[in-house]
């Protein structure tokens, strides 16, 4: 299900999907949440389910999905966060967590806006 609207978006689904293989995923644009332009794809929350990160600690779940998200992380997004469950962990906690309230941090950081700029 391609949005055009949100090609970022559409593009970070579709490569978890391709690497991953996910029972379950979920792709939340949290851009509104911080100090971006309206529209804006910049920040990313992904609950990511998948048989692929049993027997896997966290941090190289993270790094699966940091990998098949190198070209959007490189670019475009300026945050990403990352739940990665195993089917069994999503199966005890089917949650996703919340994020907290932006403290304006992006305000200072002038990569975000370059980043931005690529997206149109």
């Amino acid at each position: 299900m391609s949005d055009p609207c949100r090609p970022v978006e559409t593009s970070i689904r579709a490569k978890l999907t391709d690497a991953l293989q996910p029972e379950h995923l979920e792709v939340h644009n949290e851009s509104h949440m911080h100090a971006v332009p309206p529209g804006s794809e910049s920040h990313f929350r992904v609950l990511v389910v998948s048989p692929l990160f049993d027997g896997l600690s966290l941090l190289q779940r993270h790094r699966l999905v940091n990998t098949a998200l190198q070209e959007e992380l490189s670019t475009r997004v300026h945050a990403l966060a990352i739940q990665a469950k195993s089917p069994q962990q999503w199966a005890a906690d089917p949650s996703l967590g919340k994020s907290p309230g932006c403290l304006g941090g992006s305000k200072g950081d002038h990569t975000v806006q370059s980043k931005l700029q690529t997206e149109r």
